[in-house]
């Protein structure tokens, strides 16, 4: 299986820390979107696609990536993920909009994870931020058991 992680990572490396977790049993490389052609995705089994939320929303660069991507000409699975230093509200998915402009490219989406992570955007640079040790070994762990379970299963034929 052939796996490539699409990431966007700009405060304090939350994202790329959670990125860099699920490349490992994936055994994929972590890249921006700039450092991707597009059509080079095709060449894919499986896509990650994540930034950390700003104000409610991924990234700009990964959503206009998304966005420019070509129609597959054949489906390609991907995930979503996320970091945050809110708690996703269920209502909202931050991960939902994306998986939304992916789908109608001709991903099926496997699946979304979120996490926490040290947040600075005001107000809660008053206080030095929150989450200031996070994603922490237990949310690398979690990332890490996500992208497994991402894998083909032994004998499924996929």
């Amino acid at each position: 299986m052939k796996a490539v992680i699409v990431c966007v990572s700009v405060s304090h490396g939350n994202t790329r820390r959670i990125a860099e977790a699920m490349a490992q049993p994936l055994a994929a490389p972590v890249v921006e979107p700039e450092e991707l052609d597009p059509a080079d995705l095709a060449d894919h089994d499986l896509v990650g696609f994540g930034s950390g939320v700003f104000t409610g929303r991924l990234h700009p660069r990964l959503r206009d990536f998304v966005r420019a991507l070509p129609p597959a000409q054949q489906p390609s699975r991907a995930f979503v993920f996320a970091t945050s230093g809110l708690p996703e509200p269920g209502f909202r998915p931050f991960t939902r909009p994306l998986t939304r402009l992916l789908q109608p490219k001709g991903f099926e989406v496997a699946g979304s994870f979120t996490a926490r992570g040290h947040d600075t955007w005001l107000p809660f640079k008053l206080v030095g931020g929150i989450n200031k040790h996070r994603p922490d070994a237990r949310d690398l762990a979690a990332a890490r058991a996500f992208a497994t379970d991402l894998l083909p299963r032994p004998g499924s034929g996929s």
